[in-house]
């Protein structure tokens, strides 16, 4: 199946990467401890830009920028600069952006997704480190502000700002792409996703082979789909309207699902870029080794291993590996139960539960599953009792052997099933003779009449077969 993109839709995306598991920010010993604390208490002369302070590189952070650039498929370089990106703006309190410029410290990167027409590689152009801005918080919409409020605690936190080549060709794939990069950054325990600001995303999109349109302050992934959505059909409709696109850059705004205008995109030479004049060069070459042993096996190689190791299916093992807790999850699993068994258990039945209740799986643990898999596997309940005892600890706590106890979900007998089926067919001759003209659904009524006999305690599958032996004789 080859993909057609009659739109000629292109996506690029630049994803900001909050390294927030460093203890300090980039270029000072503030800490990055800030997400709970009152405004502008975690700042410094350095990173409050007051003049004669002086930046001081975090090494730690330049471990986690090569770790990233290495878990990307990117070249490293051998020696990088930081550079000083002009430009004012009321978060950004020295009036300029210390940042890689030239020489990003990786590129020339990929990643493997899952695109429109199966396996997709999108290019990783550049992923180079920098210093956040402060954060302005608005009165109401950009658009139509009462008044900002400016909070400097984020200012200086270390970014690695990573830039794909447009080669997304639809909102879906760029919403895969962000999903694969979050599973890479979550395996290499370099941030935590789950904090406010820790991935934020500045969309590049246009349409007909036109003009790039940059779509910026986009904060969740859910968000980024939304937005690329409303602007591929703005563009289309401006052109069909007989209007050009303009390169500028788009405010999306995420309550009323609209990009706004906001300016028009600026170029390199806008930037006035110049080196850091109180930073040296610096080597990272050296470092690459060292750092390359501290690489955990990665979401793919994991997957990998799950189908070899497990003999696990390749829906199994992506559903599986995309988060590490669920992987890690998993192995301890499996290494007490069948794994083909907890597979089904955990990556179809268990992530769906918690994923309906927006929990992770955290809320469970590996001693109630495997209990649960015991007692299906023991033929001592259904696997409708099962689904129902997953539930039951979600919504209202308690432990699987109690709640089997206390609700009576111990499967009956087979005397009693095979009771159950004689009335259920004695007492429904219509649906009997209806299935013996040729009716199948007629079967799942006698099944369902089974069910309610033995209060849901039977196995449907056996019901079903004991009733089928039994029609035939």
């Amino acid at each position: 199946m080859v993909y057609e993109n009659p739109d000629g839709v292109k996506i690029g995306l630049e994803v900001h990467v909050q390294l927030n598991k460093l203890n300090t920010k980039l270029f000072c010993c503030c800490s990055t401890d800030y997400h709970d604390s009152e405004p502008n208490t975690h700042v410094c002369p350095v990173c409050l830009g007051l003049p004669g302070s002086l930046p001081v590189i975090n090494e730690k952070a330049v471990e986690f920028a090569i770790k990233i650039g290495l878990a990307l498929n990117c070249s490293i370089v051998e020696q990088t600069q930081f550079h000083r990106k002009n430009y004012y703006y009321p978060d950004l309190p020295k009036g300029f952006q210390t940042t890689q410029y030239d020489y990003p410290i990786a590129g020339n990167g990929k990643i493997i997704i899952e695109g429109e027409d199966g396996e997709h590689l999108v290019g990783i152009t550049r992923a180079h480190m920098e210093e956040d801005p402060g954060r302005l918080q608005h009165i109401g919409s950009i658009d139509r502000s009462k008044g900002t409020l400016i909070n400097y605690n984020r200012s200086g936190m270390t970014l690695i700002e990573i830039v794909s080549e447009p080669d997304m060709r639809s909102p879906k794939e760029a919403r895969r792409y962000l999903d694969k990069l979050r599973s890479i950054l979550d395996y290499l325990d370099v941030f935590d996703g789950d904090l406010e600001g820790a991935m934020r995303v500045d969309a590049n999109v246009s349409v007909f082979g036109g003009e790039r349109v940059e779509v910026k302050n986009i904060s969740s992934f859910k968000g980024a789909e939304r937005a690329l959505l409303y602007e591929i059909m703005r563009q289309k409709n401006h052109i069909r309207r007989g209007g050009e696109i303009t390169m500028e850059t788009r405010h999306f705004d995420e309550a009323r699902g609209v990009t706004i205008s906001m300016r028009t995109k600026e170029e390199e030479h806008d930037y006035r870029y110049f080196p850091e004049p109180d930073l040296v060069p610096l080597r990272v070459a050296d470092r690459v080794p060292k750092v390359r042993e501290t690489l955990p096996e990665l979401p793919d190689a994991k997957k990998e291993r799950f189908m070899k190791e497990y003999g696990l299916a390749d829906t199994h093992a992506r559903a599986l590996t995309t988060e590490i807790k669920v992987a890690e999850f998993y192995e301890e699993v499996a290494s007490k139960v069948d794994p083909k068994t907890a597979a089904v258990w955990v990556s179809d039945i268990l992530k769906g539960e918690l994923n309906y209740r927006d929990l992770t799986i955290d809320a469970f643990t590996v001693e109630d599953i495997v209990a649960i898999i015991e007692l299906i596997t023991g033929n001592k309940i259904t696997e409708q009792s099962g689904i129902e005892i997953i539930r039951t600890v979600l919504d209202h706590g308690g432990r699987p052997m109690d709640i089997v106890n206390e609700k009576g979900l111990l499967k009956v007998e087979d005397d009693i099933v095979a009771t159950a089926v004689e009335e259920a067919i004695n007492e429904n001759p219509e649906a009997v003779a209806d299935y013996l003209g040729g009716k199948e659904k007629s079967l799942n009524f006698l099944v369902g009449k089974v069910m309610q006999k033995t209060k849901g305690r039977a196995d449907a599958r056996e019901a079903r077969e004991k009733l089928i032996a039994k029609l035939k004789e």
